[in-house]
């Protein structure tokens, strides 16, 4: 449960505004609306931080992290260097990864305390516009009111028919990243970025890691050279998949389970594995929450908002993995900011663009974009330039030791404009935001040409291919 927050001021019944979940979207809204001065709880049943921060997005960062020194270990002679014995404690990592999201948890809580937010532990749910009845353990403990109630609720992992998560043999997310001990053959059935991210982690650990992915290319989302060249990099890993599978109903035994499929060429395989990740998506965490009843409009099971995140109720809003997607954290915390300001009458407040919200693949190598994908780009029958730099030719990659990858940009070939930027490569998520700061400030070909990149930096690579997409590129 959330910390109530009684040393600060008692929970009182009415509010500027009610924030309903402190996930990244819910915690920011609570801070931004307390610093424009309005009166403010927040509503949590669980943790502060939400899902994100406890069971997604920092602890597998974590557990990544140790995944990739483990991996460079491996290959300690490629830099002159000797390990020997190289070894790993499975419950060590993962503590180290619960021991982080403890830490920034109660970190929230120091916030809310600090912005004189009051924290209220229970669930929520809309009983009218403007009003909200908390309880705990299915009994009403308080009901607050508010001229503006923000919902942040989150997302939970889909299931498939016949596919059910049953936290033993069938994990979701959070099974995945608090494992007893390693599988020794693991199916995971999804090839978006959560589902890469852990056929990246276990296989670094030893695992025999197959991936099953319903389209007709993994990480489906990216660009298809993306896609291509990370279909690569995984099998060298030694990572199987398979694209455009059907997969049937799995047979569940207590120590494994027996999965049967077929392939893009309609040829029927099988095969047994001791544990199985269910990676195909996110549905919107809205039930008992009363939005419904109370006339939200929903679009396949998401809240349906407009440009300031504001229901189809007045007073009501949704920000975060409950509307559409992408579901990213970071979108969530922008839309928080987005719709207090706007609610709180701030001038000039912009809607959030969808095609500057960047996307991050934390697998091994990493997978990094923003903005609109070359196939994306021609279909709406814009002109483009594509420029291309492979990171095999850039000195500090070199030194790295981290060779594998490329940067490719899409350019508007009549305007100049940066449609879009993708990323394959170490560090390539720290790199993105170059090109997302490039294309919120608007920036044109000529002024990213014209632009100085250190010299030996990863960065490097994104100037060249930014001089390659005009036919300017010096190292390749």
């Amino acid at each position: 449960m959330a910390n109530q927050m009684s040393d600060t001021s008692a929970p009182h019944s009415s509010y500027d505004l009610v924030v309903v979940g402190a996930g990244p979207g819910g915690y920011v809204a609570a801070i931004r609306a307390a610093q424009l001065g309005l009166k403010t709880a927040i509503i949590e049943k669980q943790h502060m931080g939400g899902v994100c921060l406890n069971w997604g997005c920092i602890p597998t960062k974590s557990l990544l992290k140790s995944a990739e020194v483990y991996q460079s270990m491996q290959h300690a002679e490629d830099y002159g260097l000797s390990v020997k014995g190289a070894g790993f404690d499975i419950e060590k990592v993962v503590q180290r990864s619960r021991g982080i999201a403890d830490r920034l948890s109660a970190g929230i809580s120091f916030l809310m305390k600090k912005n004189k937010i009051t924290v209220i532990d229970g669930f929520a749910r809309l009983t009218a516009p403007g009003t909200v009845s908390v309880s705990v353990d299915n009994a009403v403990v308080a009901e607050v009111s508010a001229p503006h109630i923000i919902f942040a609720t989150g997302a939970s992992a889909k299931s498939l028919p016949g596919i059910t998560p049953d936290g033993d043999v069938v994990w979701t997310a959070r099974e995945a990243m608090t494992p007893k001990q390693l599988p020794q053959s693991l199916l995971v059935i999804g090839s978006g970025a959560i589902g890469i991210e852990f056929a990246s982690f276990y296989r670094s650990f030893g695992s025999e890691v197959t991936v099953l992915e319903a389209q007709d290319r993994i990480l489906p989302q990216e660009d298809a050279d993306v896609s291509k060249a990370a279909l690569r990099a995984f099998k060298k890993r030694g990572i199987k998949f398979v694209t455009g599978a059907k997969l049937e109903p799995l047979d569940i035994n207590k120590t494994s389970a027996d999965a049967r499929w077929t392939d893009n060429n309609g040829k029927a395989q099988a095969g047994t594995f001791d544990r199985v990740i269910l990676a195909v998506g996110v549905a919107a965490n809205i039930d008992g929450l009363g939005l419904v009843e109370q006339g939200v409009q929903l679009d396949r099971g998401q809240v349906v908002v407009n440009e300031w995140s504001e229901t189809s109720v007045k007073g009501v809003y949704a920000i975060g993995d409950m509307t559409a997607p992408p579901w990213l954290a970071h979108k969530a915390s922008h839309e928080a900011v987005i719709c207090v300001e706007k609610l709180a009458g701030e001038q000039d407040v912009e809607p959030l663009n969808p095609r500057s919200i960047p996307g991050c693949t934390y697998s091994s190598p990493q997978i990094a974009s923003v903005g609109l994908t070359e196939q994306a780009a021609k279909a709406q029958g814009l002109n483009v330039r594509i420029g291309q730099f492979d990171l095999s030719a850039l000195g500090k990659a070199q030194a790295m030791g981290e060779t594998e990858g490329f940067v490719k940009t899409v350019f508007d070939d009549d305007t100049g404009e940066l449609l879009g930027a993708h990323m394959m490569g170490a560090e390539v998520t720290e790199l993105i935001q170059g090109y997302v700061i490039a294309q919120q400030l608007e920036t044109t070909e000529e002024e990213l040409m014209h632009t100085v990149f250190a010299h030996p930096t990863m960065s490097e690579a994104m100037h060249e291919s930014v001089l390659d997409a005009f036919d300017k590129a010096i190292h390749s």
